[in-house]
């Protein structure tokens, strides 16, 4: 995958295996429309099957991280029902990928762009971001994945607050709440996120990629399936070319260099 600009988004990959994807629509606090929607899911399926990818960052040009769906924007000639399947793909094609995510939410994140940062692994957020299941106040029900996610970050009761009232909670709540891993100053989230991803692009690829999905797919799985799960991915762990230059690492006190194999 190659560092490129489109329509809406600003797509650069640094040859540590970095893959940054800013939303780029600051005059609208880079609400989606569905030009925007398009490049997302095109974005995330290219990332899916690129090799070379290590660790993703998301994040918002300006002074916004994502403000939901633009309701003005280019709606499609086609039934609400098929555009919200196409919606759909495209958070689907998020919560796919197989390398972390990390969020990195700069300024308001709302409704759609809400749950965006939710379906990425991490969300470090600026002392200035905000955060609102807005839906409720646009006469609107939570989608964008909002009803499954949110649930499992920080359980129903506390969900069903955020989702009714729709208020708007600062990075610090969000922290409270439970679905922000860290909140940075401002002036040091670039560092920090910088850091953080070059850590986990560091790591060792397919172990990485297989813990993900083990914690994905068993929050709803009972504790024989999610063993058995586990037991299957360290077989595979064990028989990698990874493994052997972490123990030959460890012994002969060194970073381990992992490749993917």
């Amino acid at each position: 995958m190659e560092s490129k600009t489109l329509e809406t988004l600003i797509i650069e990959v640094a040859d540590n295996g970095i893959a940054t994807v800013t939303m780029n629509r600051p005059e609208k606090k880079n609400a989606a429309n569905f030009t925007m929607w398009g490049e997302l899911r095109e974005t995330w399926n290219e990332i899916s099957v690129d090799p070379d990818i290590r660790a993703v960052i998301m994040t918002g040009a300006g002074d916004a991280f994502c403000s939901g769906a633009d309701l003005a924007g280019d709606a499609p000639k086609m039934h609400q029902l098929q555009s919200m399947n196409l919606i759909h793909k495209t958070i689907q094609a998020l919560y796919s990928i197989m390398v972390p995510v990390i969020a990195k939410v700069n300024g308001v994140a709302a409704g759609a762009g809400m749950n965006m940062a939710l379906a990425c692994d991490l969300i470090i957020a600026s002392d200035s971001a905000r955060f609102s299941e807005i839906f409720a106040k646009r006469g609107l029900s939570v989608d964008f994945g909002g009803t499954w996610i949110l649930p499992r970050l920080i359980g129903l009761h506390k969900a069903k607050e955020l989702a009714f009232f729709a208020d708007v909670i600062s990075a610090d709540e969000a922290k409270e709440f439970g679905f922000v891993n860290h909140v940075i100053p401002h002036d040091e989230l670039d560092h920090f996120v910088a850091q953080w991803s070059q850590r986990l692009a560091s790591g060792p690829p397919l172990a990485l990629a297989m813990t993900k999905r083990l914690l994905t797919l068993n929050a709803t799985a009972d504790f024989s399936t999610a063993l058995e799960g586990e037991g299957m991915a360290q077989t595979i762990n064990f028989y990698t070319s990874d493994t052997k230059e972490a123990v030959s690492a460890f012994l002969e006190k060194r970073e381990p260099q992992f490749k993917g194999r």
